[in-house]
């Protein structure tokens, strides 16, 4: 069978599968690269003076990984710049946070042909190539121009924006123009489908053909929706776990008898944190007699520390935070317990499971798998309630949670108090249905339906030409 060669900005093969803290979207490609005997290519992480174009192979936990480093001007351009301030703001619409420098997007056409002159030598004729999300969108057009004829499909882990805002990105048009290298467009939901399809119709004059079939720029592209899930059984043995259940008995003792509410998301401005606690000091304004008898626990990891946006977002959250602990805390009791570290996935499990609610409610979001993580940790016979954000990925397929806007306090301040008052009946049936939900789209299928579909098309891409930096 042929190999599959993984690629995307970061490499996230676990060093050792059995640590519990490797995430369910890395176990589940390094499944697929052991079976196929892949590999899975990108930045080290690392910056080098010069860039030598050196790919350095290491084995890592029976995964063959090719890792290649950077110079600093690449790592500022590339990732810090295109990729974070310019394509990550405006996929999750907040064009007013995106920066868009002429140096950011050179940088970024820089790096992806630098990655595609050192991953061509090493592609096998039968290879099949899986690029992955919105750091390597042009790199098929790039493996293209080095002869590269193999089968390549592309999957965005992000929502795509609306038309009426991807136009504002300077050279819009030639950025989807490169994605007509690919033979397979994966995306989460068929809203994200919808709105690419919505673009190249609109916006470039393209045609549509067959089912998800796109023709445009003189090429044809297939789309599909590929929802992405998280490692069932994996996560069911680390919540299983010695660490995963001492974690839960230790998070029960805290609780002290109170109602834990949890949230769990990187430091980021799509995750709807700021609204998050103003709907929870909404909520503890509105119901006055539920005050210390319930928690929120909000695990934040810092993320990008060294971009301003996240900076300003950090200082404004660790305001509010102190904000709400002042005016409602007691001294037996705080209403926000707020957590800037990160956790173990077996840790994570433990305190989902404690929680008799998990508030996942990003602003925008591709999937948003905690919300699929703090289902799957529930106990069958006691399970919390989950709310969750309409925008988010997952509330395509989750509709048994309490879906809310997070932009309304009220909404969601009464979202938790009808959370926290739900008959244990009702908690039950809308749980067993979430985690049917939560079975029929584990992150193997995923993998699995995308690899067979890629495998399926045809690929007979034209040499083509894309001349000019973004």
């Amino acid at each position: 069978m042929s190999r599959l060669i993984v690629v995307s900005n970061r490499v996230s093969a676990p060093t050792d599968p059995a640590a519990g803290s490797a995430g369910g979207l890395a176990m589940a490609l390094s499944a697929a690269l052991r079976k196929y005997e892949g590999l899975w290519f990108g930045w080290s992480g690392e910056t080098i003076e010069t860039f030598t174009g050196e790919m350095k192979v290491e084995d890592r936990a029976g995964v063959t990984v090719g890792l290649v480093d950077l110079e600093p001007q690449d790592v500022d351009e590339y990732y810090n710049g295109y990729a974070n301030k310019t394509l990550w703001p405006l996929f999750h619409h907040r064009i007013d946070l995106a920066q868009y420098e002429r140096s950011y997007g050179e940088g970024y056409e820089r790096v992806n042909r630098r990655f595609a002159e050192v991953l061509a030598p090493v592609i096998q004729p039968d290879d099949v190539i899986w690029i992955h999300d919105y750091h390597m969108i042009p790199m098929a057009r790039d493996l293209r121009r080095l002869g590269i004829r193999n089968r390549i499909g592309f999957f965005l882990h992000t929502p795509w924006p609306a038309r009426q805002l991807l136009v504002t990105l300077p050279h819009h048009r030639r950025l989807v123009e490169s994605m007509f290298d690919f033979d397979l467009i994966g995306f989460h939901t068929q809203e994200w489908s919808d709105l690419f399809t919505d673009y190249v119709v609109s916006e470039a004059q393209g045609e549509l053909f067959g089912h998800g079939g796109l023709e445009c720029f003189g090429r044809r592209v297939q789309t599909g929706v590929f929802p992405i899930g998280i490692d069932v059984d994996g996560f069911l043995a680390a919540r299983n776990s010695t660490l995963g259940a001492r974690t839960y008995d230790r998070m029960a003792a805290s609780a002290a008898f109170r109602s834990m509410i949890v949230g769990v998301d990187r430091l980021d401005y799509s995750k709807g944190l700021e609204e998050r606690l103003l709907g929870y000091e909404q909520f503890l304004h509105d119901n006055a007699s539920m005050r210390g008898e319930v928690f929120l626990l909000q695990v934040t990891p810092i993320s990008r520390d060294d971009v301003d946006s996240y900076q300003d977002l950090r200082a404004r959250l660790d305001s509010l935070a102190g904000r709400v602990n002042g005016a409602f805390g007691d001294m037996d009791w705080q209403p926000i317990r707020y957590l800037n570290r990160t956790y173990r996935r077996d840790q994570l499990a433990g305190i989902y499971r404690a929680a008799k609610v998990g508030l996942v409610t990003p602003l925008r979001d591709g999937m948003n798998l905690v919300a699929k993580e703090y289902v799957a940790a529930q106990n069958p016979d006691d399970p919390g309630v989950l709310i969750l954000s309409r925008f988010a990925g997952a509330a395509e397929q989750m509709g048994e949670a309490l879906l809310v806007n997070p932009y309304s306090r009220e909404e969601l301040s009464d979202a938790i108090q009808k959370a926290l008052t739900m008959p244990l009946s009702e908690r039950i049936r809308k749980w067993e249905a979430l985690m049917q939900v939560v079975r029929d789209t584990d992150v193997g299928i995923w993998r699995d339906d995308f690899v067979k579909a890629l495998r399926s098309v045809a690929s007979e891409p034209e040499s083509t030409q894309w001349a000019g930096a973004a």
